[in-house]
């Protein structure tokens, strides 16, 4: 099973930059002059693409054996959560947006 899932932006520029550093690193390819395609996974693609009316609207979550140091590397690379939170059973989540206001999420075991 392959995976796109795609983030509509207002500014292309921004958010490439943001995602480069929410993602680590920069796009693993440029399909055309509106889209940015990082592959998380194999097979397992996020993207943003220029759609200013529907920006601000995604919610995405990828759960991570490495919550903890995912997140800490992000926050090396400059960017804070919005959110943290731990549920009920432990499982944690930190939440971050993007300049849009787009949600993008990292879910981990307990610690």
């Amino acid at each position: 099973m392959d995976l796109f899932a795609g983030i509509p932006v207002r500014d292309y520029p921004a958010a490439v930059a943001w995602y480069e550093r929410l993602l680590g690193g920069p796009p693993s390819f440029l399909p055309n002059d509106i889209e940015a395609v990082w592959e998380l996974a194999e097979h397992r693609y996020v993207y943003i693409v220029v759609r200013p009316e529907h920006a601000g609207h995604a919610t995405h979550t990828v759960f991570v054996s490495d919550f903890d140091t995912r997140v800490a590397q992000i926050v090396e690379r400059g960017l804070e959560p919005a959110e943290r939170e731990t549920y009920g059973n432990g499982v944690r989540k930190a939440t971050f947006r993007d300049p849009d206001g787009n949600e993008f999420g990292f879910g981990g075991n307990p610690a």
